[in-house]
């Protein structure tokens, strides 16, 4: 089942590539952001009457949050470690957050250029609990384009 015109994505069909090879499924994707600062000046018209601007500033960088669960994609742990370890040269990929259709599809597509890992959060683990341990892995990146 394609989608039709019109419908929006379903938001359970997602997963990350890193330099253009699928690495992981995910569990959950949060807090995809990327800011760009406002210039806002003031000026005086011809006719002396006050007029404010705002004109686009600099991009900031941006971070998102990705839910994995812990045993999975070996290329995906292989990044988070050189990050962490701050081999640069190694971490930063380019990497796209992509959403699905019902046939898997590739539908929309996150760029994420010179991405690395920031931070990894392993989920807690409890005696006779039955959950998935999973890893929260915060990226952070320079540039977002949306496709």
């Amino acid at each position: 089942m394609s989608l039709a015109p019109g419908d929006a994505l379903a938001s359970h069909n997602f997963g990350l590539q890193i330099d253009g090879v699928m690495v992981e499924t995910l569990q959950e994707v949060s807090s995809l952001t990327m800011e760009q600062d406002v210039i806002e000046y003031q000026q005086v018209s011809a006719d002396g009457k006050p007029i404010v601007k705002k004109l686009p500033g600099v991009k900031k960088a941006g971070e998102c949050t990705v839910t994995r669960g812990a045993t999975q994609s070996d290329a995906f742990s292989q990044w988070i470690a050189s990050s962490i370890a701050g081999d640069m040269g190694a971490a930063r990929k380019n990497a796209s957050i992509i959403f699905m259709d019902y046939q898997l599809n590739p539908v929309k597509r996150y760029n994420l250029r010179n991405a690395w890992c920031t931070k990894v959060e392993v989920s807690g683990a409890k005696a006779g609990e039955a959950a998935a341990l999973t890893e929260q892995v915060t990226i952070t990146f320079e540039e977002l384009t949306i496709g």
